[in-house]
């Protein structure tokens, strides 16, 4: 295909593309158009086969294919309605997929689509490991925090660390922080959430905060009663867990995240070294 051809075709596909509450779309009435079907009962036929594929990906369809009526105008000047779909870019992926790649306009879409849902995900992929990230330092400010609370009530640095293990043991369902670094191959010296998975850690940083919030709401003192505390609320936390299918010990180990902090600070980097500057 010609590079003229390409950089016409992709400027079109653009200038079709339509955007509601954050989400792009296409008509498939200019999809038709757009991948040189002369017959929209024909074109009609790849649709479906299209929506065949998104239920067999798990996907439902009417997350990515929206039936709509429109009105458009006649030579006389009169209107009438016609029915038309909205498409998600995996939609219109789909469909480019079940055309007749002979087609050139068919070839580019299928190229054309599939990049732009790959971008898609790995835009996903991104957000999940800035969350983790971010749920990793929230849980170092709330064991921090949640320290100098018992601290101050008699439990010194050695109870601290007791009372935490404690917490992973009702967390994990009798597993040990040892056990749990054990089963996911974390070393020895490494905090064990440094490779949890978001839900975890988000779930050890809710436990933490309750138990800071009880210590002090109802003046809790001494390494018993605080640990107490504490172990009830990682019971609660994998109980409410659980009520969903969740068994914390059972989940898969996560990338370190010192390394997903080095690999997020380096492409901070690139982008300020690469972004073009105001003059």
């Amino acid at each position: 295909m010609k590079k003229e051809i390409i950089v016409q075709l992709n400027k079109t596909f653009e200038e079709s593309a339509y955007t509601q509450n954050g989400v792009e779309y296409w008509m498939a009435r200019d999809i038709q158009k757009l991948l040189d079907y002369t017959d929209w009962r024909n074109f009609l036929l790849v649709v479906d086969k299209a929506k065949i594929a998104c239920l067999r990906s798990g996907q439902n369809i009417a997350d990515h294919f929206v039936d709509v009526n429109k009105m458009v105008k006649l030579g006389s000047g009169s209107e009438r309605q016609i029915e038309d779909i909205m498409l998600t870019r995996y939609a219109c992926y789909l469909i480019a997929q079940n055309g007749d790649p002979r087609k050139e306009q068919i070839a580019f879409a299928q190229s054309y689509f599939a990049i732009q849902t790959r971008r898609q995900e790995l835009l996903e992929e991104r957000i999940a490991l800035v969350e983790r990230v971010r749920a990793r330092e929230k849980l170092a400010d709330t064991e921090s925090e949640l320290s100098g609370v018992v601290y101050v009530r008699g439990v010194d640095g050695e109870g601290f660390a007791r009372l935490r293990s404690k917490g992973d043991h009702a967390l994990f369902g009798g597993n040990t922080t040892l056990d749990m670094k054990k089963k996911l191959g974390v070393p020895e010296k490494r905090p064990l959430a440094d490779f949890l998975p978001t839900i975890t850690i988000k779930a050890k940083d809710l436990a933490a905060e309750i138990t800071s919030f009880n210590t002090k709401k109802n003046d809790l003192r001494g390494e018993s009663a605080i640990t107490g505390e504490h172990v009830k609320n990682n019971r609660d936390l994998r109980e409410l867990l659980g009520k969903s299918g969740i068994k914390p010990e059972v989940l898969p180990p996560e990338e370190d995240i010192k390394k997903l902090q080095r690999r997020l600070s380096s492409e901070g980097k690139k982008i300020a070294k690469d972004v073009k500057k105001l003059k």
